[in-house]
């Protein structure tokens, strides 16, 4: 297998990322912190209004896999239940407040965040021989920050986020973008995913060589779907690949 590129998924591939979104600190948190800006709404109206904006954002979208932007959600609710005191306050904060919400709401829900095994030694070992991307489904608040957590974040040029666009893996459009930038043919670039629909099945789509890195995250059957490499260990795929 002639590979001239790599490309990964992030969540349940590269790192183990738990989350709960319906953790009742998450809302009092951020309405303790939005009383400071004064905005003024309820604990369990914040939590609604986050969750109904997901929905009404995914429904209007008109994509086949839409994704939602949480930080126009962010500051939906600021312009809608701020008062006088928040239009007050310096536009430069006003501006900022929505991303800094955003990111307030992935840091008190997430539960846990490392690298899998061998992932460092593994990229160490990769950067110096392939170009790699990141093609991720995540909002941009989170991702780069938790890259930037882990460690991984100079390891790759190219960081394709779902958030940015509007809609999911495994929309191969996501997958082109990334071998846009590369600058190297779909069928030389190898893209690594936990997920046989999101991942495997969409960088298929996309005329990609596909590798499963078989977690306790992701889907793992899907009609069509059908990967050229699975394991475990990413010390089997450095081998597969010949390193």
């Amino acid at each position: 297998m002639d590979i001239r590129a790599i490309a990964f998924d992030i969540n349940g591939t590269l790192a183990e990322i738990r989350t709960d979104e319906g953790l009742d600190e998450i809302y009092l948190t951020l309405r303790r912190v939005l009383s400071y800006q004064g905005v003024s709404i309820d604990t369990w109206r914040l939590r609604e209004v986050y969750f109904a904006n997901i929905k009404e954002q995914q429904d209007a979208s008109g994509e086949q896999y839409p994704e939602f932007d949480a930080v126009a959600i962010f500051r939906r609710i600021v312009d809608e239940f701020g008062t006088g005191y928040t239009k007050s306050m310096p536009a430069e904060k006003r501006e900022q407040l929505p991303l800094f919400l955003a990111e307030l709401f992935r840091a008190v829900s997430r539960k846990r965040l490392e690298l899998y095994p061998y992932v460092r030694e593994m990229l160490d070992t990769l950067r110096d021989r392939y170009p790699m991307a990141i093609v991720t489904d995540a909002q941009s608040a989170y991702a780069r920050p938790e890259m930037h957590k882990v460690g991984i974040l100079d390891y790759f040029d190219t960081i394709i986020v779902s958030g940015d666009y509007g809609y999911r893996k495994p929309d191969k459009r996501l997958f082109q973008m990334a071998l846009d930038k590369l600058g190297v043919p779909a069928e030389q670039t190898l893209y690594v995913g936990n997920d046989m629909h999101r991942d495997i099945y969409g960088a298929y789509n996309a005329g990609m060589k596909t590798a499963l890195y078989n977690s306790d995250q992701g889907e793992k059957d899907h009609h069509g779907a059908t990967p050229d490499f699975i394991t475990t260990d990413y010390r089997k795929l450095m081998a597969f690949l010949g390193i």
